[in-house]
């Protein structure tokens, strides 16, 4: 079958994402950028949308963008955020727009091809003619005014990519304003105008009382960023805005860890969580999309597995614990203690959708639960319930193995950092390369808000061996009501675990529950296999030691460490532990109190 990439010329369709600017103020040349713009262009991303506020800093990074962009052949549009800035501020928002308006990589887009392309977060009451005024240039508003206010807008973009209860909060049983409930109303008040149509992959924020914005609620996000791409090769919009490439703060970056950012605490529930896979899943139906298919079968040109899940199930009680639980001093709508607010609309699932380029059998299992499929050719989405362990995925043809592999990632059946994290873990078969934060910059708000001891700010996963030995063929037997599937490939693949997998000790919380409920902003390999280390409770820490440790010192109630894999998730030393890493090495910290 003849596989087909679309650049999107032929239909005048396009791909956006989200940029926060006000998180990269560290960033110090075009270079910087350089990484962004190679990626998103590589998964056919025409264009960022840099969303900025009124900062100091904006001009400068707003300049190294534009650099970095002409450099690596994308686009850059400006998304003003009225979050910062006020809708009376007509004449900046165009003197912006008008500094920037004829840099090589400013989107423009129009009849003629002059047209200076600007959006928005909110603004509605903004006065557009003063805009265009005072910007001095033709351009093409395409805001993210309500539905309702979009008429004299030349088209308009529908923030909400979430299903929600109407209120910017998750559905309830009585009101479920779905994603496309929101296309319908966008384009029926745009009476054939252009729609800038949103996807995005999840929404989790978990801020307390350590900084001043406390928000705490997840939308339903499961299968969405799979059920979105469906949905949007059947619309067929004019425009799609991913959302988002960098906001970390809310769970939905589909951008690298590693791309260089502040931290304002969300390092917490970010660290080791790449979600790296999801560009992955949708290259094929972004390359769908802009050639105007409704199938994405013909876009898929390698077999791939990408699977999600949390890293702890709900029945997790963190109460005890929780960044969120104190009080804070500025409650809002936003702010709820404890679990996230809407986490009842989120199954304790492990989601994996393939891309086949031939049908196959595809095999799913999450601690002791396991599910067979058969696999039909094109882009499918399968489940598992979640259990607390390893995490194994495989793809079989004919009895052969093609893809197998164990993610880098346990699941745990408590509190990972004392905390309720219900960001996603995404990975990918054939693996991706290890992603991770930035350190010190990425993590300069990781121990604000948790318990003392509780974690130390160290990514682990992301520099985790990559595995090349091969494995032994698994043959899967199929259920009664499952049909085999014999089709051949010539070029047989056989992956090893996806990365040596690290498990992840939890945090126990000892203490009964006392839950009460009330928008912003690689590594070397190691050479040891990390060993599991145990949980720490947040009464008495107690530590068992690893299987095959030597050196123990001579005390049985020590543990000798040897690699800083090994203190996963602390990342940091326990009473009892001694450190005797490799020669030349810098010593792992205690932990408070230890």
């Amino acid at each position: 079958m003849e596989r087909r990439q679309s650049t999107g010329k032929s239909t005048g369709k396009m791909v956006f994402c989200h940029f926060m600017v006000g998180i990269v103020s560290g960033r110090t040349s075009a270079a910087d950028y350089d990484d962004d713009m190679a990626r998103a262009k590589a998964f056919g991303i025409d264009a960022f949308a840099l969303n900025i506020g009124l900062d100091d800093y904006t001009d400068r990074q707003l300049g190294y963008a534009y650099q970095s962009a002409a450099k690596n052949g994308m686009k850059l549009f400006i998304s003003f955020d009225f979050n910062w800035f006020k809708t009376s501020q007509a004449a900046d928002v165009g003197a912006k727009i008008k500094q920037f308006g004829n840099q090589p990589a400013q989107l423009k887009v129009g009849p003629n091809g002059d047209q200076v392309f600007v959006s928005s977060f909110i603004g509605d009451g903004l006065d557009l003619a003063a805009v265009r005024s005072a910007a001095g240039m033709p351009l093409f508003i395409a805001p993210n005014f309500k539905a309702s206010n979009a008429a004299n807008a030349d088209a308009a973009f529908n923030w909400m990519a979430w299903p929600s209860n109407g209120a910017n909060k998750a559905p309830t049983d009585a009101t479920n304003v779905t994603v496309a409930d929101g296309d319908q109303a966008y384009m029926k008040a745009l009476g054939g105008k252009p729609y800038m149509a949103p996807a995005s992959p999840w929404f989790f924020t978990h801020y307390g009382a350590e900084v001043s914005y406390s928000k705490n609620w997840v939308f339903p996000s499961d299968l969405l960023w799979y059920n979105r791409w469906a949905e949007i090769l059947q619309l067929a919009p004019q425009y799609v805005e991913i959302i988002s490439w960098n906001d970390y703060g809310e769970s939905h970056y589909v951008g690298p860890l590693s791309s260089p950012h502040s931290d304002d605490g969300n390092s917490k529930w970010v660290n080791d969580m790449p979600h790296n896979g999801w560009l992955e899943m949708a290259k094929p139906f972004i390359a769908a999309y802009k050639a105007g298919a409704k199938s994405v079968n013909q876009h898929i040109d390698k077999d791939q597995l990408i699977y999600w899940y949390r890293p702890s199930l709900k029945s997790a009680n963190c109460d005890a614990t929780d960044n969120t639980m104190k009080a804070v001093s500025n409650p809002s709508e936003n702010f709820f203690q404890g679990r996230p607010n809407g986490a009842d609309t989120l199954s304790d699932s492990v989601f994996v959708v393939a891309l086949l380029k031939e049908p196959g059998t595809v095999k799913l299992s999450s601690g002791s639960n396991s599910k067979t499929f058969t696999a039909p050719a094109g882009a499918n989405a399968y489940t598992v319930n979640m259990g607390a362990g390893k995490q194994q995925f495989s793809l079989t043809r004919g009895g052969n193995a093609v893809l197998s592999g164990t993610s880098p990632r346990d699941i745990s059946a408590d509190c990972i950092c004392g905390m309720y994290n219900f960001n996603a873990y995404v990975g990918t078969l054939p693996p991706g390369q290890p992603d991770a934060l930035r350190s010190p910059e990425g993590f300069q708000g990781f121990k604000s808000g948790l318990p003392p001891g509780a974690c130390q700010p160290t990514p682990l996963l992301g520099s985790a061996a990559v595995s090349a030995a091969p494995e032994p063929t698994d043959v899967v037997t199929l259920s009664q009501n499952s049909s085999s599937s014999s089709s051949s490939s010539s070029d047989i693949i056989t992956i090893a675990p996806v990365e040596t997998t690290i498990s992840q000790p939890p945090v126990t919380s000892t203490q009964p529950s006392s839950s009460s409920s009330t928008s912003t902003t690689q590594s070397s390999a190691p050479t040891s296999t990390p060993q599991p280390s145990a949980p720490i409770s947040t009464s008495n820490p107690t530590t068992t030691s690893p299987t095959s440790q030597s050196g123990s010192g001579g005390d049985s109630g020590s543990s000798t460490i040897t690699a800083l894999s090994q203190l996963y998730p602390t990342n940091c030393l326990q009473k009892g532990q001694v450190w005797a890493g490799p020669p030349g090495s810098d010593p792992a910290a205690r932990c408070d109190g230890a």
